[in-house]
């Protein structure tokens, strides 16, 4: 039973960011002139990243991890008034930082890149969203034990194992960033200091660069496991391989984002190394899960009278919201994490490195294979939330179909030219150019993309309104899919997560802990501020 609808309702806002990124996509493309300012490009890209990297992913997984402990654990939520202050802060705190940055006194990008400075109001109001989402944190923690005092010895359902793994992975994660925040941007920022040591934040970001994007991915990954199989008739296949790979990702999602700094010369050849290793076991947890989900969709392709090797396939609901949904998501997923074992090697990520192919590989990622699986999520919920039916199944094909295309037709160009070594972070391209020519109908090509994903953003909203002209219905109590052999007692170490979050603490001590101090204590780090927008 969900009894904070509206706190659950009020966290699924899918932002106008999108306006943003198709905007830079065209003025970018040769089907543009010169905009003649770029600073107004890179504001509009900070805004974008700002929004879509800190503020909306954060507000799904608080949301839908509010609708998971309610539906899962069968309890109301425990302080419903703490939660409503996290999401008070994590929009105070949007406010506070798109403000400057439309202005024009922060356009440093969603990742800061020091020494550019912009006006603190940005940063404190990134540090705003981050407490936000700590106090989301806790709450869950603090549901999830008053669970375990009223029912000792019971596994604690999948959703909410799932669901509380990815908040301790974001609350460590988040530390990285919010470090670099508090010690270093925003004292420069405030005038208290005129230099900044740019490997040491660099090593600080990089703390949360990478491990951010499992952090989105886990309501997706809970979206696999326990709404899909539900939504097309079938079963999970393991629960205990749906526990073991989200202890996987908690373990080794967090001590590898050094791998981004493979061109900082700051820090070690060693570490590099360390950390594109541990990159590469994150390939673990994703074959197990891999292999779950598909086990437990072929288990309802033969519960709905499947023959023979590949009839499951056939006899699949594709017509069905949420498998389109979950089968454009996992395509993507697929090509995005091909791309990724170019970025987490050393040798094949200087061909691509700050080229349009990096571009191109977080995209296909988050908007393509994570965003889709928030529109399913969105599309499950709603009549639960709202009482009233999605009955346009028709136009909701077609959303997650152009979405898809979309998706595919922006990225793809990205990845191409990356190759050819085309640049990002540019506002301006002479298409012109003998090395930059090759480079113009692929980049067009994109932007036409972007337009697709744009339109079928359009859509989702008509979804949901047209959704609200329905008459109201009475809904059955939400639930997830429950497993083929539902477990009757779990091991502790399967039914709890201090142990692994002790381990992720360690390794990524280990992992950072020299980098961090060596770069903290070495003469000669720091270097000049420069200040963007004339802030001082």
């Amino acid at each position: 039973m969900l009894n904070s609808r509206r706190l659950i309702l009020a966290h699924f806002c899918f932002g106008m960011a999108l306006v943003l990124g198709a905007w830079q996509m065209f003025v970018r493309s040769p089907l543009h002139t010169w905009i003649s300012d770029p600073e107004l490009y890179y504001r509009s890209v900070t805004a974008h990243g700002a929004i879509m990297g800190y503020v909306f992913p954060t507000l799904i997984a608080m949301g839908f991890g509010y609708a998971i402990s309610e539906s899962s654990l069968g309890q109301p939520l425990i302080g419903p008034r703490w939660a409503w202050a996290g999401f008070g802060l994590v929009l105070v705190g949007a406010v506070m930082a798109i403000t400057p940055v439309s202005l024009g006194r922060a356009s440093v990008l969603y990742t800061f890149y020091p020494p550019l400075i912009g006006n603190p109001f940005y940063y404190i109001g990134v540090v705003l969203v981050v407490v936000g989402s700590w106090i989301w944190v806790a709450l869950m923690s603090i549901n999830l034990g008053a669970w375990k005092r009223a029912n000792p010895g019971r596994p604690v359902p999948l959703p909410m194992f799932a669901n509380v793994a990815g908040s301790y992975l974001w609350a460590w994660t988040a530390v990285g960033a919010a470090l670099e925040l508090v010690l270093q941007l925003i004292p420069v920022a405030l005038g208290m200091t005129s230099t900044i040591n740019v490997g040491l934040a660099r090593v600080f970001f990089s703390w949360t660069l990478h491990a951010i994007v499992y952090f989105w991915l886990i309501p997706t990954y809970i979206a696999y496991y326990t709404i899909l199989p539900r939504a097309i008739g079938g079963r999970i296949y393991s629960d205990t391989m749906m526990r073991l790979a989200f202890i996987a990702f908690l373990v080794v999602a967090m001590p590898i984002g050094i791998h981004h700094t493979f061109g900082d010369p700051q820090v070690g050849a060693g570490f590099k190394f360390i950390h594109s290793t541990f990159t590469a076991l994150v390939a673990v947890p994703t074959l197990m899960a891999v292999f779950t989900i598909c086990a437990s969709v072929e288990i309802a392709g033969r519960l709905r009278g499947g023959q023979g090797l590949f009839g499951w396939l056939a006899a699949l609901p594709w017509k069905n919201p949420i498998m389109l949904a979950a089968a454009f998501s996992f395509v993507m997923l697929g090509f995005g994490g091909a791309g990724g074992l170019i970025n987490m090697s050393y040798q094949l990520d200087a061909t691509v490195h700050n080229t349009q192919w990096v571009t191109g590989h977080f995209h296909l990622i988050f908007a393509g294979a994570i965003v889709i699986m928030y529109f399913a999520i969105a599309y499950d919920l709603w009549p639960h939330l709202t009482g009233r039916a999605l009955a346009d199944v028709a136009l909701m094909r077609a959303q997650l179909w152009l979405w898809f295309v979309g998706i595919i037709v922006t990225t793809f160009p990205w990845h191409w030219v990356g190759i050819l070594g085309m640049p990002r972070r540019m506002a301006y391209f002479d298409y012109s150019a003998p090395m930059l020519s090759a480079t113009a109908f692929p980049v067009a090509i994109s932007a036409f993309g972007a337009f697709i994903v744009l339109a079928s953003g359009v859509l989702f909203f008509a979804v949901l309104i047209r959704g609200q002209a329905a008459p109201r219905m009475e809904t059955e109590p939400y639930r997830f899919a429950t497993a083929v052999h539902p477990p009757v007692a779990v091991p502790a170490a399967l039914n709890g997560l201090g142990l692994w979050v002790a381990l992720m603490l360690g390794l990524t001590i280990t992992n950072y802990g020299y980098p961090i101090l060596q770069l903290a204590f070495r003469p000669g780090g720091a270097v000049p501020a420069v200040y963007v927008g004339a802030q001082r």
